[in-house]
């Protein structure tokens, strides 16, 4: 097995009812992906390696099928690793996988089992359940599970919106049954990669992610003015004090509706004076990466916070609230009780099940 490179890559879980559009929003994603390389597991359970640029009809061709379009009936947890390991390894060089369920998947298990993984270059990406605008009424009627899957998603592309006369009421129904997931409306698959993954920077860098590229791709950026970028929000965020564990912890532990993504990383200061921490949220899932600070690094806390709908101006108070009472140089001892909420979303080597 060829040894991971310590990054780990998103995996996301493509849902959907039959004829939703999964399929045209992951060949979407393929055409738009900023130059990252999309690995897919697609439909009947094959796993391909997929340049972002390459012709996305390529997939159909490509797949190795194992006879079963439902996913979650195909394989347990062990035979999906065996296709994370083809895709994550660090020579295919891909930024993020996608599975592309069948439309008779069970979302949740498609979930349990990705976050079951025993694959140390995976990470969970969220659950994404695409619904049909135009059959949605219809599609609850004849398929009442639908509402539980909508439930569980971390966010929810409503698509075809083009297709229904009152886009609005439609919209309204979804977000009535999530569960604080964002609502995206969409026609034709057109979402924003951004909204599932790091679009790799049109200049490679060597070196961690960086808080430009971050904040380049938000919805103020003028060259994306009036495009996918309208559909959602996002806030920067950056302190030269460093952050206190617990406030911070209770900011995670109550984020609100619509609020789908939270990258960067913190500066807790004497808490860890020698690390700081990339922290990775989508949906409800949460984990924390400490690493060492580079060499002649600026001590910051840099974050980047995406979402739909969400109160910006609210969510940065709160994140000032969460900034210590004291900088670097005159902050008291640190009691080490104070991380233990913090260390809950670390996961350690030799925790393979996260």
């Amino acid at each position: 097995m060829e040894r991971s490179s310590g990054r780990q890559i998103p995996v996301v879980v493509l849902a959907g009812f039959l004829g939703s559009g999964k399929t045209t929003l992951l060949n979407h994603l393929l055409h738009h992906s900023g130059g990252s390389r999309i690995g897919a597991v697609v439909n009947d359970f094959g796993a391909i390696e997929i340049d972002a640029m390459a012709v996305a009809g390529a997939l159909g061709d490509s797949t190795l099928s194992l006879g079963n379009g439902c996913l979650c009936c195909a394989v347990d947890g062990s035979e999906l690793d065996v296709y994370l390991e083809r895709l994550a390894r660090p020579s295919a060089g891909i930024d993020v996988i996608v599975i592309e369920a069948s439309g008779l998947a069970e979302p949740q298990e498609l979930v349990r089992m990705v976050l079951a993984s025993e694959h140390p270059g995976i990470v969970y990406g969220g659950l994404v359940e695409v619904v049909d605008a135009a059959e949605f009424a219809r599609t609850r009627a004849r398929h009442p599970g639908i509402d539980r899957h909508l439930a569980l998603a971390d966010l929810v592309v409503v698509n075809k919106l083009d297709r229904v006369a009152d886009a609005e009421r439609v919209l309204d129904v979804v977000r009535s049954l999530v569960d604080r997931a964002a609502v995206v409306p969409a026609t034709h698959g057109r979402v924003d990669p951004e909204f599932l993954f790091d679009c790799r920077p049109s200049e490679e860098r060597v070196g961690q992610l960086s808080f430009d590229d971050l904040h380049r791709h938000g919805p103020d950026a003028d060259e994306h003015t009036g495009h996918l970028h309208a559909a959602y929000d996002s806030l920067s965020f950056a302190s030269a004090v460093p952050l206190d564990p617990r406030r911070l912890i209770r900011f995670l532990d109550s984020r609100p509706e619509g609020l789908y993504r939270i990258k960067g990383y913190i500066d807790f200061g004497p808490y860890d004076t020698g690390n700081r921490y990339a922290v990775h949220a989508v949906g409800r899932f949460l984990r924390f990466y400490p690493e060492a600070w580079p060499a002649c690094a600026e001590r910051l806390t840099q974050l980047v916070l995406i979402g739909t709908g969400i109160d910006a101006a609210t969510l940065r108070k709160e994140l000032e609230a969460c900034v210590a009472d004291a900088p670097h140089a005159e902050a008291p001892h640190a009691d080490e009780q104070d991380m233990w909420g913090v260390l809950r979303y670390v996961r350690e080597p030799d925790d393979q099940r996260g």
